[in-house]
């Protein structure tokens, strides 16, 4: 299988073994990488950044979970997987791809599962409206957008939402309305 540099959390890291790949830790630096990820985690450290950009110059393809400069908490947003991905890609001079929401390779993998028939009766439900709304266009669905930190009520949003509210139970009982 591929040789997979992994800078993200636990999951992404199974998720590349269930495909059948190896990942490649980040410590062993002379192992050779077909390809790196990046997502969003806690530990990242300069070992990781160094590690990662030297596979993209040596080849590694350079792939992101997804491009999300700030990730939302009660206490603020903090730096998200789309800052710990602009720092590779910098040190790397890569563009990467992005495999998550609102790019092709997401909205393709929904196609194929769901069929391109059902999208016009599909909601994304999201709280960003850079990759959520983005995403809703992109498929041909309605947006529902949570005001759950990104954004809140009365914040413009752009895509427009076709439903909003200040939470998914919110967005739940609009839909019973409207859906039945």
């Amino acid at each position: 299988g591929e040789r997979v540099v992994v800078l993200g959390s636990e999951g992404i890291r199974q998720a590349v073994r269930a495909v059948g790949a190896v990942v490649v830790d980040v410590s062993d630096t002379e192992a050779p990488a077909d390809a790196v990820i990046v997502g969003w985690h806690r530990d990242f450290n300069y070992e990781g950044l160094q590690r990662a950009a030297t596979a993209v110059l040596r080849g590694a393809r350079l792939i992101g979970t997804n491009d999300d400069a700030t990730y939302p908490t009660p206490d603020g947003p903090i730096p998200g997987g789309g800052s710990i991905l602009a720092a590779v890609a910098t040190a790397s001079g890569c563009e990467p791809l992005i495999a998550g929401k609102p790019f092709e390779p997401m909205a393709e993998l929904v196609r194929q599962r769901i069929g391109t028939g059902r999208l016009e009766d599909a909601v994304m439900v999201g709280d960003r409206p850079s990759t959520d709304g983005r995403f809703a266009l992109t498929l041909g669905c309605r947006y529902a957008h949570v005001e759950s930190g990104v954004t809140g009520p009365g914040d413009s949003v752009v895509p427009a939402p076709t439903l909003r509210g200040a939470n998914l139970a919110a967005i739940a009982d609009q839909l019973l309305v409207t859906d039945g």
